[in-house]
């Protein structure tokens, strides 16, 4: 736990709870860990602007004399340097102007904002509420097969993505029992074009494979 802490530049004692919350040494997994602490972080509970009325009623003010979020923000960490009860994130201040259900600020104000849209998305998440990057219906590692984690049975391979500069990817694909590996250059990392990639490069592998079978057999 002390190595750990000391690469993450935190305190064992908190590496400790992390581990001890989600199951102790011998049931801790990252995936479900991960998963649970983003569960909880979406459960109703208000916000802070909902909790500090003072704050509120400064924002709702600044907004009305066409001040920006971002603006609004940075004027409260000068105002309020020590004072973290007195600061909030431009982003907060969007999700409260955008999210009436909030009920903290009033629509009204969204007529002062420079920008006139009636959406802001989420750098984190996406319009269906998913965090951006997180896999849908992902499955976890420790889920496989036995005969798939001993590499006792030929014929299940295992795939990755390489990204280089330049918006350039690879895909490889690694036979687990032979680690034979096949390495396919893709125009993008999205999912039609690595299926298609990857389609494509076995599809020409088994047909030369079956060609040079055929040559052998007939010499």
């Amino acid at each position: 736990m002390r190595n750990i802490a000391n690469q993450l530049d935190l305190s064992a004692s908190t590496i400790c709870r992390e581990i001890n919350r989600h199951g102790g040494i011998a049931h801790y997994r990252a995936t479900e860990a991960d998963a649970r602490t983003w569960d909880l972080a979406r459960r109703p509970k208000l916000c802070h602007l909902a909790q500090n009325e003072r704050l509120r009623k400064i924002v709702a003010q600044k907004l009305s004399i066409d001040w920006a979020p971002e603006q609004v923000a940075g004027w409260l960490k000068t105002q309020y340097p020590d004072n973290r009860y007195m600061q909030i994130s431009h982003e907060s201040i969007y999700r409260s102007l955008y999210i009436q259900a909030r009920g903290v600020l009033k629509q009204e104000l969204l007529q002062h904002l420079r920008s006139r849209r009636l959406f802001r998305q989420s750098k984190h998440r996406n319009v269906k509420g998913l965090v951006r990057g997180s896999i849908r219906d992902l499955v976890s590692i420790s889920e496989r097969p036995p005969e798939v984690e001993d590499r006792a049975v030929p014929g299940h391979w295992e795939g990755d993505l390489i990204a280089g500069s330049s918006n350039t990817h690879i895909a490889t694909l690694v036979e687990r029992q032979s680690r034979y590996t096949i390495l396919v250059k893709v125009d993008g990392k999205d999912t039609a074009t690595m299926v298609k990639a990857l389609a494509k490069q076995i599809t020409g592998r088994l047909k030369t494979n079956a060609h040079m079978g055929s040559r052998f057999r007939t010499g």
